[in-house]
């Protein structure tokens, strides 16, 4: 199993690392994929963050999961770059495409939230024509997950370790980084 997250300036940083972090224990190969000019990515709160690749160098056709973080800005970066919006139209035909908090208005704009259950930051409600939302913390409607925020990016990242890998995994993790409900 293969995961891309998606960096871009302006993210926010522990609903995409939280995420990395989970996958990897998890045994799932999580790159972290630059979608701005350089590896360096400038998170919300100005914590430096290096990209693994940039996003142009990555083969898709071994990927399984994309996920894009939140982060008003990072969200706004993620849709301004091309490779991330054609994978992420191409990802919602037949693999797992995930996102969170902003990031899921990303998707409603794009079209691939019509007639889906969804959940988003209340904050982006407004921007999720066509989603049925939920207010939720984690939602998955066919192959798309979608997060509310921050608050929700553990129970997000389980739900990938489950879709990716099984439920097993899942609570072998939330044991051993003795996380409780």
């Amino acid at each position: 199993m293969k995961a891309i997250v998606f960096l871009a300036d302006g993210f926010e940083e522990c609903e995409g690392l939280i995420v990395v972090d989970i996958l990897r224990r998890a045994g799932v190969e999580t790159v972290m994929a630059s979608a701005m000019d350089e590896l360096l990515i400038d998170s919300s709160r100005h914590i430096k963050v290096m990209a693994d690749v940039m996003a142009a160098d990555v083969d898709f056709d071994t990927v399984d999961l994309i996920v894009l973080p939140g982060g008003r800005l990072g969200t706004e970066n993620l849709g301004a770059n091309k490779i991330v919006v054609e994978k992420c139209r191409e990802f919602a035909e037949s693999k797992h495409l995930a996102a969170i908090c902003a990031a899921p208005s990303l998707l409603a704009s794009l079209g691939l939230l019509e007639g889906k259950e969804a959940t988003c930051h209340p904050d982006f409600e407004g921007h999720m024509a066509g989603a049925k939302l939920t207010g939720t913390s984690v939602v998955v409607d066919g192959n798309i997950i979608t997060g509310q925020g921050l608050g929700a990016s553990f129970d997000f990242a389980f739900e990938l370790v489950n879709i990716l890998v099984g439920s097993g995994m899942t609570e072998q993790i939330k044991r051993a980084i003795c996380y409780k409900q």
